[in-house]
């Protein structure tokens, strides 16, 4: 049964499967849809790297990123959605509907010895692709992986994306690494070497287009899920000569002018309140008119502005393949990104290395030899690759980050940044676009949601079943709820959201949220009238501080999560 025009029954019939696959747990959306010749969408999921929430044009920023702005004019945008802050617990969470820990990746990529901090998918957790693919779906992954520790060509693959339910893959395995060069790329199970003229963000729009182009020929109106993670705007600052030129100047007026100019058009646009005041310039931030080597800063800016761009210039390639493969109308897009801007100064604070007064001559790469390394010495045709301050990104021979100033003004008007679970760097934008279904233009929702509310909607609108147990492993039930009656703009109901990574913890139940900053005390705000969250109310409100710990105790207990610094766990105890 190739079709998309039967009803969830005929579906659940022709599976084989008994009633109980009806009932979708958590997913309380399906009443929200149109059910007349209702037709299960193709879902295609976008997501940026270190990308933050005032960046896209649609959320306020300056980049030109007219594709996601037609996106958003022509479908919905959350004000009040979030991800995990971090690269890795974003992308298990994401993956799985589950929070992190659950999914087995409570950190980051190292074993700790606890089944919460394995650096591995777990296997009592299921992918979106295995689960829409039990449901009939092809299913295909352009870009970043990062949600297993075995990386390495000749090792384990067991959790690379053709074993965790995807027909395609192109992209890398590793978290990080060179745009014209990365580490670990791979298509199907096989670790490649890039062509000549390879840019990474390039790549992984045009492997996306590709695969809708393969799979509308080869599968005519068979529904697929298409994962799309690209790894710009992470560092290392790389961007094409062309997309750079763009931006020429347009930051010489520094990240003081630009924090305004981002938090006026948001007020505007109405994605915060007026009386959610700027957050101060953060600590170490010097203001701009006392920065030195402003030409140095604003370039980096540039490079990164450009980065964007590109994205957005592969965004377009892939809705002009959907509109010409007839799949456009029918296909639920997401797109969000994986956390807040990103404060590390990565190759930015040390002297410029290698010491350009000692030239160094290195051997080009062999044309079969793979890159291996997050950031290569050298490039492919034998130049050292440099970083430090003063280095001027962009080219493929530099490695550096864009650095705190900057990410302050990615993450407008909220504080912090990447690692951290305030508001800075847990806020994401999120696009919904489904011309079938979602009949609201250009419209904001306000309701709070995270990613793993992601899982339950695809289960949701695929009309899947989500199981209790999967190649023989109990699996863990979803966390998440369905994003489909926010659609219609109707409430999504839950208990509250978690967070906790390095450290840093919180829990938002309604407008309260109660956060820390590891090592420090909780705080308490109220985030209908402050979500910039400058007035800590936890004096005021000491009963409503206590339930919330103890939500989050509850929670992080029942999550796995370890007190931080997680201890390794003693090798002779049962792991």
């Amino acid at each position: 049964m190739t079709s998309q025009n039967y009803t969830r029954r005929d579906f659940i019939k022709a599976m084989g499967l008994g009633a109980a696959a009806l009932a979708v747990p958590g997913c309380a959306g399906s009443p929200q849809l149109s059910a007349r010749n209702y037709r299960r969408p193709n879902i295609v999921l976008i997501m940026a790297d270190d990308m933050g929430y005032s960046d896209i044009g649609c959320y306020g920023g300056e980049i030109n990123t007219p594709n996601l702005n037609g996106l958003a004019a022509k479908g919905i945008r959350f004000t009040q959605f979030y991800n995990t802050a971090r690269c890795c617990p974003t992308r298990a969470s994401l993956m799985t509907g589950l929070y992190q820990h659950q999914a087995g990746v409570g950190h980051m990529m190292s074993d700790y010895g606890y089944d919460a901090y394995r650096g591995d998918l777990s296997n009592n957790c299921i992918t979106i692709a295995e689960v829409l693919k039990q449901a009939g779906y092809s299913t295909y992954m352009s870009g970043k992986w990062h949600v297993t520790k075995h990386t390495k060509p000749d090792g384990p693959k067991h959790n690379w994306p053709r074993q965790r339910g995807f027909d395609r893959f192109f992209g890398t395995i590793h978290g990080a690494g060179s745009f014209y060069d990365p580490n670990s790329l791979t298509r199907d199970n096989t670790q490649i070497v890039p062509d000549d003229g390879f840019y990474y963000t390039n790549a992984i729009s045009d492997n996306a287009a590709k695969f809708i182009a393969e799979h509308k020929s080869r599968s005519g109106d068979k529904p697929f899920f298409m994962y799309v993670p690209f790894t710009a705007p992470h560092w290392p600052m790389h961007a094409l000569p062309q997309d750079i030129a763009k931006y020429k100047g347009r930051y010489d007026g520094g990240w003081d002018a630009l924090r305004a100019e981002r938090h006026k058009r948001m007020i505007e646009i109405g994605l915060v309140k007026k009386q959610w005041k700027l957050t101060p310039r953060d600590e170490g931030v010097p203001a701009w008119e006392d920065a030195k080597d402003k030409e140095w800063f604003a370039r980096r800016m540039e490079v990164y502005a450009a980065m964007v761009d590109c994205l957005d210039q592969g965004v377009g390639r892939i809705i002009a393949q959907l509109k010409k493969s007839g799949d456009f109308e029918n296909t639920l897009i997401f797109f969000l990104a994986d956390n807040g801007g990103c404060a590390e100064e990565y190759g930015s604070r040390s002297a410029v290395k290698p010491d350009p007064s000692k030239p160094v001559v290195l051997k080009p790469m062999g044309a079969d030899e793979l890159q291996t390394r997050m950031q290569p010495t050298h490039t492919r045709d034998g130049r050292p690759v440099r970083t430090g301050y003063g280095v001027m990104p962009g080219p493929a021979d530099t490695y550096i980050a864009y650095g705190k100033a900057w990410a302050n003004s990615s993450n407008t008007p909220f504080r912090r940044y990447k690692h951290w679970v305030h508001e800075g760097g847990i806020s994401t934008p999120l696009i919904a676009h489904w011309p079938a279904q979602i009949k609201s233009r250009g419209k904001l929702r306000h309701q709070p949601g995270h990613l793993i509310d992601i899982m339950a909607t695809c289960v949701d609108v695929a009309r899947a079943e989500y199981p209790s147990e999967y190649k023989g492993n109990r699996i863990t039930p979803m966390e998440g709820r369905s994003l489909v009656p926010a659609f219609g703009n109707k409430p999504i109901e839950r208990e509250a959201i978690y967070w906790e990574h390095e450290g840093n913890r919180a829990v938002r139940q309604g407008k309260w949220k109660l956060v820390s900053r590891h090592p420090g005390k909780w705080e308490l705000y109220d985030l209908e009238a402050d979500r910039t969250e400058l007035n800590n109310l936890i004096e005021q409100n000491p009963a409503k501080a206590e339930d919330l710990k103890a939500m989050y105790e509850a929670w992080a207990k029942r999550a796995g999560v370890q007190p931080w610094p997680v201890k390794r766990r003693n090798k002779k105890q049962k792991a």
